[in-house]
């Protein structure tokens, strides 16, 4: 009896307390949601400037580590790589994923073709694997080559319209870097990879590196004979002290003129691409067309 009137004296004081602290409580609530809606968000955490790879691209890495190869092949796996717009330290992610793929095709075709139909030892099988090896290995390398070819295609027509919104820049009066950022800032085309280098060749000058350095390397990422004549050209304007703006129009003239050229080249070789085609596809079909209806009325005429 004592316990049960103990455990109802204090649940009614346990309720009485709460009763009246609960004004209280609530109105600090209230005032604290209001201070929340108030308060301006928190921005998101930025991306860091170094993507952190990934684990895929982490356990390809360690097998192109791996791979003994020659220092003169690693330099050109490595300008093939920075042609195509990745990073070179992405060389050995692309060294692994030819040796991976090099392995994955033909286990994957003695796994699960040669295995279930018993025929593993066969050397239909030996030779199938063999070529699915050598096709696992160059994959890679024949994707790198399109994608590099693409990339510099698209730079190489955005050339010319990104030196005329350069050279507006620089004849408004705007320096060279302060040119750079403009026409990086205003081009038309976002996602064009020319102007992707000229933000990295921004990032480096503000980072401290010298011009003539982040443009050279703008020149060795993108192997292009016309940014490096391009580069060199800045590079001794700037040395010689001559009209930066006149300059880079008449040199934006000549690359239109051989742009122009290359589009008349391409046009003269279409008649000669499409003989081969009018020959095997079109002539034989035309001629089909023609011959059959006469054929059949001669053979109908002396039937008779």
């Amino acid at each position: 009896m004592l316990a049960l009137i103990t455990a109802s004296i204090f649940a009614s004081v346990t309720v009485l307390i709460g009763v009246l602290l609960y004004p209280l409580l609530s109105r600090q609530e209230s005032v604290r949601q209001r201070l929340t809606k108030l308060m301006p968000q928190q921005e998101e955490e930025a991306p860091p400037l170094v993507p952190t790879p990934t684990k895929w691209q982490r356990t390809l890495s360690e097998l192109g580590i791996k791979q003994q190869i020659r220092p003169a092949d690693l330099r050109t796996y490595r300008e093939a790589v920075t042609a195509a717009g990745f990073k070179k330290e992405a060389v050995y992610v692309f060294l692994g994923a030819k040796l991976f793929l090099a392995f994955l095709l033909p286990a994957g075709y003695l796994m699960l073709f040669a295995l279930p139909r018993g025929t593993m030892a066969s050397s239909i099988s030996i030779l199938v694997a063999t070529a699915c090896a050598v096709a696992g290995y160059l994959l890679p390398t024949i994707w790198l080559d399109r994608r590099a070819g693409v990339r510099k295609t698209a730079i190489f027509h955005a050339l010319p319209d990104v030196l005329d919104l350069l050279t507006v820049c620089v004849e408004a009066g705007l320096g060279l870097d302060a040119a750079i950022i403009k026409t990086a800032e205003n081009f038309q085309e976002k996602n064009c990879p020319l102007i992707a280098e000229f933000n990295a060749v921004i990032l480096e000058i503000r980072a401290g590196r010298p011009r003539s350095e982040a443009l050279k390397g703008l020149a060795e990422r993108t192997t292009l004979d016309d940014i490096k004549a391009l580069v060199s050209m800045l590079i001794q304007t700037e040395k010689l002290g001559t009209s930066l703006g006149k300059t880079l129009r008449i040199y934006s003239d000549s690359l239109r003129t051989k742009r122009k050229q290359l589009a008349e080249e391409r046009a003269a070789k279409t008649a000669v691409k499409m003989l081969f085609p009018l020959t095997f596809c079109v002539f034989p079909a035309f001629m089909v067309v023609l011959l059959v209806p006469a054929f059949f009325r001669i053979f109908q005429m002396f039937k008779h």
